[in-house]
């Protein structure tokens, strides 16, 4: 039986991890084609590649950061309780937590890349005209 849950957890973690990835994805594929208007007015004031891209890769992993909280806390207190009802005694590593929210930066990154790279090559005088 501990086994199975052994195998079992780590297979559930990889699909919540990779459908936060695809979630941050999404949300900033949609932020940088929402916000041209923007991106082209900050580019044609001066702004370069770097600040363009560097923008949206600090608000996707802002986003992960506060969705690995999210998932940190909400675990923490699943297992607490879980703890709690069995009459155990709960014990949370520090190296989990650690672990858990590297985890979801460095998904917010990867997942980020791509929609930062997209704001960064919009030239200003297409991303006036899109918007």
């Amino acid at each position: 039986m501990q086994r199975s849950g052994t195998t079992l957890f780590p297979g559930l973690a990889a699909i919540a991890i990779l459908a936060g990835a695809i979630g941050i994805a999404k949300i900033m594929v949609i932020s940088v084609l929402e916000r041209r208007g923007e991106i082209g007015l900050r580019r044609a004031l001066g702004a370069t590649r770097g600040h363009a891209g560097g923008q949206f890769l600090l608000e996707a992993l802002a986003l992960a950061a506060l969705g690995g909280l999210c998932g940190v806390a909400a675990g923490s207190a699943a297992a607490l309780a879980v703890a709690r009802l069995r009459g155990w005694s709960p014990v949370i590593p520090p190296v989990t937590v650690r672990s858990g929210l590297a985890a979801a930066l460095g998904v917010g990154a990867v997942a980020g890349l791509y929609p930062a790279l997209r704001a960064a090559r919009l030239t200003p005088a297409e991303a006036l005209r899109r918007a």
